[in-house]
């Protein structure tokens, strides 16, 4: 019979289990604050980005995350908070110890709820199924963000689109010292509503309107500037051209045409805003671009008895999906809906005094309307929208000019001159992107602008040629039927191989 020392068995246990715990225990410490993960998604949507990284190192106090999130929510809502704690995990892990995150749940007691109202955190309803029957039931999904003596609020997360950006724009908000300031120009005479935009704004920065008839005041940091229709007073062109020579920014939305969709009527602005604009190495054409990938509009047609509004595609609102993917402005867009827009030409004269950088471009399948405007959106009565036989035409730029001092003035011009109102393309998220980060970019804070276009969720269909289309159709039909009759060779090949193999064996 065969013995084993008590002890040295012992030893051997015990030691090699001490040291798997120390391992692992070395391991959970290290791996809490360096770690790395594998994002397969297009624009890493579950990994921070580093517009995030750079915000939360500005972090230098302690910043705390209260989550007030009820439990047994549905899938989706489930899902939310799962990836709410994760990206929570990686702000915490990145800031040093700067941030903390703890999650509340309001069925551990009624004072959470109160607390979380007192926050501004308060309770949505929502059906859920119980006990097999549907029931309203009152759930938390919100955060506070706490800094110092200041707060953000998250009240309610529905969803994971663009969370990231929201919880790091709140944060960046927490531990800015100064926020600029955006102007909004008023020009006598001409009202336009730009609230949307004006909300949009006040995420970031501070919005003041400012009349042109009066100096631009020196907080400005940038002026934001809606479609001009006649000519600047003598004063306005005085304070425009004043605040630029002081190293101003201007985002300009200017075309060259004046419309009217409903009376179908158009004509050549004249004014005095392009002169000012022109020693910025561009100029805008005095026309109308027509784009074979276009927005719609509802046209009333006969149909039968009566009259109907049928959807139609309208070549004069261009969907512009070209952008100049060597820019940071507008590398990580997708998409962007302009109304009525000209073509904006550089003016090669002036290249060793301005920077001009094309941003948008309209596709390869583009024409143009000039002198005779014909506005109508039936193609089968307005023949510029069937004509597409020109190349890809400038529709926004970037542009940069130094003066004798050195001081530099930047204008972002886009040639639609109802892109910041309500009516217009005002209403459109993706335009607000554009918007926003231009804003960024002319201020030169440009922490959020990757984050804020990889935040974009518009993933339009390419369109493909019909012989393409055709191409794929035969492939569709006849590779899944090879597929099949395939399988079943190889299959019966190999059961004839295993039924000989047998015969030898056995017969």
């Amino acid at each position: 019979m065969i013995k084993f020392n008590n002890m040295d068995f012992k030893k051997s246990v015990i030691v090699p289990g001490i040291l798997l715990v120390v391992i692992l225990f070395l391991l959970n410490g290290i791996s809490k604050n360096h770690f790395f993960r594998w994002d397969l998604t297009d624009n890493d949507m579950y990994s921070l980005s580093i517009s995030s990284e750079s915000v939360v190192d500005q972090v230098d106090d302690l910043l705390a995350m209260k989550v007030y999130f009820s439990d047994d929510l549905p899938g989706e809502y489930a899902n939310n908070r799962r990836y709410l704690q994760d990206i929570l995990e990686e702000y915490e892990a990145l800031s040093d110890g700067n941030i903390r995150f703890e999650f509340f749940r309001p069925e551990d007691g009624k004072d959470i709820e109160q607390e979380a109202q007192k926050a501004g955190v308060m309770p949505v309803q929502m059906q859920v199924v119980e006990n097999d029957k549907m029931e309203v039931k009152r759930v938390l999904m919100g955060m506070v963000l706490l800094y110092e003596d200041k707060k953000e609020v998250i009240p309610v997360i529905q969803t994971t689109t663009g969370l990231e950006y929201e919880i790091t724009t709140r944060i960046k908000k927490l531990v800015e010292t100064h926020k600029p300031t955006v102007g909004i120009a008023q020009i006598e005479g001409q009202e336009s509503q730009t609230q949307n935009i004006q909300n949009v704004l006040r995420q970031r920065y501070n919005v003041q309107t400012v009349s042109l008839s009066d100096e631009v005041p020196m907080e400005i940091g940038v002026l934001l500037m809606n479609g001009v229709s006649d000519s600047l007073s003598l004063d306005e062109v005085m304070h425009l051209q004043s605040y630029l020579s002081r190293g101003g920014n201007l985002f300009l939305a200017q075309n060259r045409v004046k419309t009217n969709l409903q009376i179908q009527q158009a004509f050549v602005i004249q004014s005095n805003i392009f002169s000012i604009v022109e020693p910025y190495g561009f100029k805008i054409v005095e026309n109308l671009v027509t784009d074979q990938v276009c927005g719609r509009v509802s046209v009333q047609q006969q149909m039968g008895p009566i009259r109907m509004n049928v959807p139609m595609e309208y070549p004069l609102l261009p969907v512009v999906r070209n952008f100049n993917q060597n820019e940071p402005l507008v590398a990580g867009l997708e998409q962007l809906q302009l109304i009525f827009s000209s073509e904006i030409q550089p003016d090669s004269s002036l290249d060793d005094k301005v920077n001009f950088i094309p941003l948008l471009f309209s596709s390869d399948h583009s024409g143009e309307m000039r002198d005779n405007f014909n506005l109508n959106p039936d193609p089968q009565q307005n023949p510029f929208l069937r004509m597409f036989n020109q190349p890809e035409k400038i529709l926004g730029a970037r542009s940069e000019k130094v003066d004798e001092n050195g001081l530099m003035s930047q204008i972002v011009i886009v040639s639609d001159s109802e892109f910041l109102l309500d009516q217009g393309g005002g209403r459109s998220p993706e335009n607000h992107i554009f918007m926003m980060n231009s804003v960024d970019y002319l201020v030169g804070d440009r922490d959020l602008i990757v984050l804020r276009s990889r935040e974009i969720t518009s993933r339009p269909l390419e369109e493909i040629s019909d012989e393409s289309k055709r191409t794929w159709k035969w492939v569709n039909i006849v590779l899944p039927s090879f597929l099949i009759v395939g399988f079943g060779l190889i299959r019966m090949r190999a059961q004839k191989k295993r039924s000989s193999v047998l015969e030898e064996l056995y017969g």
